[in-house]
């Protein structure tokens, strides 16, 4: 079992303005094996802490004193690029999750989520997947086809032709299956899917799979 599959190197930041909560989620990180390199109650905070520790992966409230959670993101993102942030939120409203992935957030749970869910979400936010709560994928995925079907102010760069497979494959990344789901979706090996990604990732020049996801959906893929 990896690193990623363990909990083991993954370095967490918890950002939410409820102390008792934010100690709780710490703890459960903790005995997950995570690393948790540091808590933050607002975005002043969690820019200054995020610059300090560069975290793995950042687990984002939206609602915060000073600001709120994509204020937050782009706050943690400007001083830590290579962190990724994770909301768990209260909220499941339309605007919050645009917010936040318009802010450069990976992926979006809500607070009813168990514990199990919340470890698994960071892994696989650690790993570069998107995470989203069931049917906030898809309220994502139909915001970005309204915008990408809008005309646009001028011709932009021809775009890679990718093969109808490696197509097929990165409608379910933009879903958020992870490679083993898609493999199984599709009857597929492991091995198979995650050399379509990477091809993929090559031909659109993108470095990882949450710009893939991003891609994908601001394609309108689904």
């Amino acid at each position: 079992m990896d690193d990623t599959e363990t909990g083991e190197q993954i370095t967490v930041m918890v950002v939410d303005d409820h102390p008792m909560w934010r100690d709780a989620v710490a703890r459960d990180l903790e005995g997950a094996g995570f690393t948790v390199v540091a808590t933050a109650d607002g975005v002043a905070a969690a820019g200054r802490r995020a610059a300090a520790t560069r975290p793995g992966v950042v687990l984002m409230d939206m609602q915060l004193p000073d600001g709120n959670g994509a204020a937050a993101t782009a706050a943690v993102l400007e001083v830590s690029p290579d962190s990724r942030v994770l909301v768990l939120s209260a909220s499941s409203e339309r605007d919050d999750v645009l917010d936040a992935v318009k802010a450069g957030a990976s992926g979006y749970l809500v607070k009813s989520a168990s514990v199990a869910e919340l470890l698994d979400a960071v892994r696989a936010t650690a790993a570069g997947q998107a995470v989203f709560t069931p049917g906030l994928a898809g309220l994502v995925l139909g915001e970005y086809r309204r915008m990408s079907s809008a005309p646009a102010a001028e011709e932009g760069p021809a775009v890679p032709e990718l093969t109808e497979r490696e197509t097929e494959v990165l409608r379910f990344v933009a879903k958020g299956l992870s490679a083993k789901q898609i493999a199984t979706k599709l009857s597929l090996s492991h091995r198979t899917v995650e050399n379509h990604v990477q091809a993929t990732l090559r031909k659109l020049q993108l470095a990882n799979r949450v710009e893939l996801t991003r891609y994908a959906i601001e394609q309108g893929l689904e």
